[in-house]
């Protein structure tokens, strides 16, 4: 009994197996395979040589082209004031008059010498005197006039530039002593600016050179001028040189004080430009590459040296060549190798 119902089980398992490994219509279950990676939409552009201005910007402000303050040479009663603080007053202009009493003496003084002198000069030429006695004549004379011309121009303060008045500090009547000036007056055509040029630059930059200027105060309005003296010394702490910056400015709208901004152009470069959002940056190098995209359709890394920045565009010194394929939409998900789809076709 037991050995029909064993033989029984081993029928059935038999038959189990025979039925799931015979028949042929059952396939067999797929093998799980790699998933292959999808392509990154990019816009591209083909790298082009331009001209590239070889530029430095600086930041500097606007100063007097001179600047003068008017005073006497000495302590005096002031007897009337003419000019007022932003008057523009023209070079040789009456600014002022001094107390005028010890000039008249002078004068009177000076009138009689002119008067004796030509009597003696006479007599000279008759034989009438010593040649001593009329150089010693003429000697006095002439130390009068000077001294008379002198306390002229000190009693009759005039402008000795073109320029406006910017102070003012005594009214009429006033006792000047000496201390702040009477008045100052600056220059404004033309301009100047003392500019700090890195020394990296030193020998690019010459007297003569054009220079580009914008200032906050004017928007929108560019400015030109020239260099117009270079200072022979390098500052070995901020290791810049001076370059004093000269500009017309015969519209007078540009006023001593003016932040402003200088671009020195020291000649131009052929070299490829690419946009700003093509450069990307290595994180914790600073290193800059591109992706450049090959025949296969896939993208490779390659670092590039970069030269100017001018309007959102960099100039490119190496790492790229004209031609080739550079990927400038869409390098945040790019990485080496990467197939990409270019759409802008």
């Amino acid at each position: 009994m037991k050995n029909t119902i064993l033989k029984t089980i081993v029928l059935g398992l038999g038959a189990a197996m025979a039925m799931s490994c015979g028949g042929g219509n059952s396939a067999p279950a797929p093998a799980m395979g790699a998933k292959e990676e999808q392509a990154h939409n990019v816009e591209v552009l083909s790298a082009t040589f331009s001209d590239v201005p070889q530029q430095s910007s600086y930041s500097s402000t606007i100063e007097a082209f001179a600047i003068n303050n008017i005073a006497p040479q000495s302590g005096s009663r002031i007897r009337k004031v003419y000019a007022e603080i932003g008057d523009y007053v023209s070079k040789g202009q009456v600014l002022a008059e001094m107390d005028k009493f010890q000039l008249e003496q002078l004068r009177l003084q000076l009138q009689n010498d002119s008067t004796e002198f030509s009597r003696i000069k006479a007599l000279y030429q008759q034989g009438g005197v010593s040649g001593s006695d009329y150089e010693a004549m003429e000697l006095a004379y002439k130390v009068r006039k000077t001294n008379y011309e002198n306390l002229l121009e000190n009693t009759i303060l005039r402008a000795p530039i073109t320029g406006f008045v910017t102070a003012r500090n005594y009214d009429n009547g006033d006792m000047y002593s000496v201390g702040k000036p009477l008045y100052t007056i600056q220059q404004v055509v033309p301009v100047k600016m003392l500019v700090g040029v890195s020394e990296s630059e030193y020998t690019k930059v010459k007297k003569g050179d054009k220079i580009d200027i914008t200032v906050d105060a004017l928007p929108g309005r560019h400015f030109t001028g020239h260099i117009s003296r270079l200072y022979p010394t390098i500052d070995a702490t901020t290791h810049t040189f001076q370059a004093e910056v000269e500009v017309p400015n015969a519209d007078k709208v540009l006023r001593p004080g003016m932040y402003a901004r200088v671009t020195i152009t020291f000649g131009m470069n052929r070299s490829v430009v690419l946009p700003d959002q093509a450069i990307v940056k290595q994180e914790g190098t600073g290193q800059k590459f591109v992706y450049k995209v090959n025949k296969e359709g896939t993208v490779n890394f390659v670092p590039v040296e970069l030269g100017v920045h001018n309007n959102f565009e960099y100039e490119v010194l190496s790492g790229v060549n004209e031609g080739d394929v550079i990927v400038v939409k869409g390098t945040a998900a790019l990485k080496e190798g990467a197939k990409v789809n270019i759409i802008n076709k």
